[in-house]
């Protein structure tokens, strides 16, 4: 898969995006929408994909989320592009959160790509998800409720291998979140970069969806068994074409 998937998204796709959700799921869409959270919904669908324009607007929408995370005693992991984990952490400092504190006694983590996803100078897929699993696992082994984590997905634009597993890794995650209590995992997507054919793969793999600044039920989500034959019917293709050539 190429990275980005194609050209960027532009506001109008962004908005037909929008208008088509909330066709599917029969809401009215507000000129300045809030965000909406609601604890039956991400008690029954924790993986949540979120389409935002800027960091300023995934600032807005995702902090009252992070806020009730840790004041329910959960641990958050989150792993952040590089260049912004400084103002990550003011941004959760204003939040309200003791930054220092959670930090010095494990709630939070917040880690540069090259330390998470990325580390070892590539995306290992099975490296990854063992440590996803591990990191679920590090919460209530410590006292936690559970562990949250919040990823910034840019890191799937870097010219590093094994970046094109990205749809696949995001299925595979709905097949792990299941053995855990209740984690609540954002994946966020800044339009502005991703193609409209990375979006549209990403939206497939979450059961719900921010986008507009609504948290909704995703009417687009292919369950992981079925999305993940597609995606390797998708690599036989590939790899027949390239023998032929």
């Amino acid at each position: 898969m190429e990275p980005g998937g194609g050209r960027p998204i532009r506001l109008g796709w962004n908005a037909a995006l929008r208008r088509a959700l909330c066709v599917e799921v029969g809401i009215m869409e507000s000129a300045e929408p809030s965000p909406q959270f609601t604890g039956t919904t991400t008690d029954q669908h924790r993986h949540i994909c979120a389409f935002f324009n800027n960091i300023d607007e995934q600032h807005r929408v995702l902090r009252p989320f992070i806020k009730d995370g840790f004041d329910r005693g959960g641990k958050a992991y989150h792993y952040v592009d590089p260049e912004l984990r400084e103002d990550h952490l003011r941004w959760l400092a204003a939040a309200g959160v003791d930054v220092q504190e959670a930090m010095s006694t494990g709630q939070l983590e917040v880690q540069p790509w090259q330390e998470s996803t990325l580390r070892g100078g590539r995306f290992s897929m099975d490296a990854w998800l063992a440590s996803f699993e591990e990191l679920l696992q590090s919460g209530p082994a410590a006292g936690y409720t559970q562990t949250n984590f919040m990823g910034h997905m840019e890191w799937a634009l870097v010219d590093l291998p094994g970046v094109g597993d990205l749809i696949e890794y995001e299925t595979l995650v709905n097949c792990v979140i299941p053995k855990y209590e209740s984690p609540v995992i954002f994946c966020t997507y800044d339009l502005t970069k991703f193609g409209a054919s990375v979006v549209m793969d990403a939206l497939r793999t979450h059961p719900l969806v921010i986008i507009g600044g609504l948290l909704q039920e995703n009417p687009f989500f292919v369950p992981p068994d079925e999305l993940l034959l597609e995606i390797r019917e998708r690599q036989s293709a590939r790899k027949g074409a390239s023998t032929v050539r």
